[in-house]
């Protein structure tokens, strides 16, 4: 993955995404992709497939823990196409609903994201429907890189100073590959996992992608079982270390980005935060930090507690 292929994905989806703000809160660089259509970062690799490959008559198609499926009904909806989301049962009820919103032919079963795309890949084979992966695919990690090329050119505008580390959280690979590709070699990135949901540690640890257990608060976004093998071969490159952040340390993060900075954040999306708060990442003394906040799709009540 090239920073050419990013800043072309940049072009293709920018007048179909919102160019989400940046915060500064505490002295690190927030990136707030709550903000982004749907409320997470998944509309850039939606709209980067469905604008840059061609879409058969059947339409598209996509297995989901939840953001991917609602990106993908939203620029199918934008864009005159039919959908068909695959989720499991675990699925947060605010993005199933969410995805409903969006027109889309929802099928709810299974108990992992990997029963979804099972179901998914059976769909596709039979009606000829255009598959949308959530993370292994270069139209997804090129489209989820644009989150990276935004970040570091809105820091220059601003006259702020680069991020020396950037911390992303990490589900099946398709957000960190992105973004480590566009920062590699100017900007030092970590992943952030649950320690219940560990593909990407357990994979560089093992030299290859390998099944793990899935079991977090976090896992309808960053429950994948095994990471892409794609984002594997960018992330064993460009991605520093991978820490583990327990379902504690995320639920804090969670209620002091709302109760502090009146920001909402899904576990997923709180997750990066959390090892900045727990101390799983201690920045050297001066270091720039970013934390990528990549999710808003939340249970108000849970933000509360």
């Amino acid at each position: 993955m090239k920073c050419d292929d990013i800043e072309s994905a940049h072009a293709r989806i920018a007048p179909h995404i919102r160019r989400t703000p940046l915060m500064e809160a505490d002295g690190v660089s927030l990136k707030l992709e709550g903000l982004q259509h749907t409320g997470s970062f998944k509309p850039r690799g939606a709209f980067n497939n469905l604008l840059g490959r061609s879409v058969p008559a059947a339409g598209v198609a996509a297995a989901s823990g939840g953001n991917h499926g609602a990106a993908v009904a939203c620029a199918a909806q934008k864009l005159g196409l039919p959908a068909k989301v695959f989720v499991p049962d675990i699925a947060a009820p605010v993005k199933i609903e969410k995805i409903r919103s969006y027109g889309a032919d929802i099928h709810v079963e299974g108990r992992t994201y990997f029963d979804a795309l099972a179901l998914c890949d059976a769909y596709v084979a039979e009606s000829g429907a255009l598959a949308v992966h959530a993370y292994d695919s270069p139209q997804t990690v090129a489209g989820q890189g644009t989150v990276g090329l935004e970040w570091e050119r809105d820091l220059a505008a601003l006259g702020l100073p680069r991020l020396d580390v950037a911390l992303v959280a990490v589900g099946g690979g398709g957000l960190i590959s992105g973004v480590a590709a566009w920062f590699a070699g100017r900007t030092r990135v970590i992943g952030v996992e649950p320690s219940g949901s560990r593909a990407l540690h357990a994979a560089l640890e093992a030299g290859r992608p390998v099944d793990v257990e899935v079991k977090s608060l976090a896992a309808d976004s960053l429950g994948a079982r095994r990471v892409g093998a794609l984002n594997f071969d960018i992330c064993r490159e460009a991605v520093e270390r991978v820490v583990l952040v327990d379902d504690d340390a995320i639920r804090a993060a969670q209620r002091k980005l709302w109760r502090d900075f009146n920001l909402v954040a899904e576990p997923g999306g709180a997750a990066a935060y959390a090892a900045l708060l727990s101390g799983g990442c201690r920045p050297a003394q001066g270091e720039r930090v970013g934390v990528l906040i990549c999710g808003a799709n939340a249970d108000f009540a849970a933000l509360a507690g």
